[in-house]
């Protein structure tokens, strides 16, 4: 008995190529620079919404900052394991620690002590390892204001800051905050509600391999 295959692209580097061919055909990218165009397309990439392009907010120098931090070895802080997960290790030039302190044990007594979410009082232990750090937010925009309080009161500064906390309370407000004023700090983020572990994946990726892939 033959069976009836149903007719769709089954060559993983033709759907990749072709994925990426397509969010640079339908994205609007002129205004960023190469290395940042690297990173939108990834973004895109990640959640298939070729109009995130129009809502990165970014310093300047972010995507040359980040990349030059994972190559020279520094670690990647996550808000949550599910942004951890999505970092390809292959991709990490340095063999680059991951770390995530939401399950850490002290973390609910942490929490009720400082009057905040796990997810905030889970940045506080970032502080050994956040001194020139990648920082992805990709869940809890309590972390990311957090972190924005802990470095008004001294906290080391990471090398950049990938915010893209995603929902409805808090969200757009703790990425606006970010992009007002980044303490100094290079930062990406994503304007408005959207965001998600999987895009701030996606921002570590493109900043640890660009886009090999497709390169010409």
């Amino acid at each position: 008995m033959i069976r009836q295959l149903i007719p769709y692209e089954r060559d993983p580097k033709l759907i990749y190529a072709a994925s990426f061919a397509t969010v640079k055909k339908e994205a609007n990218l002129a205004r960023f620079s190469p290395e940042m165009q690297s990173v939108v397309i990834r973004l895109i990439h990640a959640c298939g919404m070729t109009e995130v392009a129009d809502r990165v907010a970014y310093s300047v120098n972010a995507a040359n900052v980040g990349s030059l931090a994972l190559a020279k070895g520094a670690p990647i802080l996550c808000d949550c394991e599910m942004v951890g997960a999505g970092i390809i290790r292959r991709y990490l030039p340095a063999n680059n620690k991951v770390i995530v302190t939401l399950n850490e044990p002290n973390v609910p007594e942490l929490a009720n002590s400082i009057g905040n979410t796990r997810s905030a009082a889970a940045v506080e232990l970032w502080e050994p390892h956040i001194k020139g750090a990648v920082v992805a937010i990709g869940n809890a925009p309590t972390a990311l204001f957090h972190l924005l309080e802990l470095l008004d009161q001294g906290f080391p500064k990471p090398a950049c800051i990938l915010g893209f906390p995603v929902g409805f309370v808090g969200a757009a407000e703790s990425k606006a905050a970010l992009a007002a004023f980044p303490r100094n700090c290079e930062f990406i983020a994503l304007r408005g509600r959207r965001g998600g572990s999987a895009i701030a994946s996606a921002a570590v990726n493109a900043l640890s391999a660009g886009l090999p892939e497709i390169s010409s």
